[in-house]
């Protein structure tokens, strides 16, 4: 595969919101399943956000587990996985958190189009992977990591960057916890926005595993690709 094994972890509502109509960030799940996803930032050689969510959440995309950061460091590893925001016009805050906390490479994917003197000022913070000409070619991107020995990539959203790597073909395994609330709105980011699929081009499923943690679930999903293109 010219590419890594790429998979996406997200916590949503019932309903599939992944926050309020304001993009306000709520508690979805608890401390176990924050837990589990520690251990698979841990465990991935990268892991990758959308500009949206840098924009609306400021995450730092660290390992909070001492043990887990530990453990790394004694596999020749950073403590942390290579930090990645897909950034098609270089919008990335200088003072984000992902700059700020933790140690390791970040690295900013953003298009030809982006303004030179951004991708300068971020250039000082971090690695910069030009790619397509108005967007970030998500294929190329992800091309490219692997030749820099990137060999399995976590995707923790949003909604926009969700969709382009599905819809681009480029997702194995879709982790889902969903939480025992509603947050509504029609406005509010589910778990993929962009255009949407026709019928004809519906992505389909296999449920591998269903899990009840605390007073949510946990559904785990092979992609197995568009519906009318899978022989049965």
């Amino acid at each position: 595969m010219d590419r890594p094994f790429i998979f996406i972890n997200s916590a949503m509502s019932a309903d599939g919101k992944l926050s309020t109509k304001e993009r306000k960030q709520v508690k979805i799940s608890g401390k176990l399943d924050f837990e589990r996803v520690d251990e698979l930032r841990a465990q991935a050689d990268a892991i990758m956000v959308g500009i949206g969510t840098v924009l609306a959440d400021d995450p730092s995309l660290t390992v909070k587990s001492p043990e887990r950061k530990n453990a790394r460091k004694a596999a020749g590893k950073s403590e942390n996985p290579v930090r990645i925001i897909v950034d098609s016009a270089a919008r990335t805050p200088l003072d984000a958190d992902i700059f700020k906390k933790g140690e390791g490479l970040r690295i900013i994917a953003v298009s030809n189009s982006a303004p030179a003197e951004k991708i300068k000022s971020l250039e000082e913070k971090a690695l910069i992977i030009k790619t397509g000409d108005l967007k970030v070619d998500l294929k190329e991107l992800a091309a490219k990591l692997k030749q820099i020995d990137i060999d399995t990539l976590m995707v923790e959203g949003g909604a926009t960057l969700n969709w382009g790597m599905l819809s681009a073909g480029l997702v194995d395994e879709v982790y889902t916890f969903v939480g025992n609330l509603i947050i509504g709105g029609k406005t509010a980011p589910t778990f993929t926005d962009g255009e949407g699929f026709t019928e004809a081009e519906l992505l389909e499923l296999e449920l591998l595993s269903a899990e009840k943690i605390e007073e949510g679930m946990l559904l785990k999903w092979k992609v197995k690709g568009k519906k009318n293109e899978i022989i049965s």
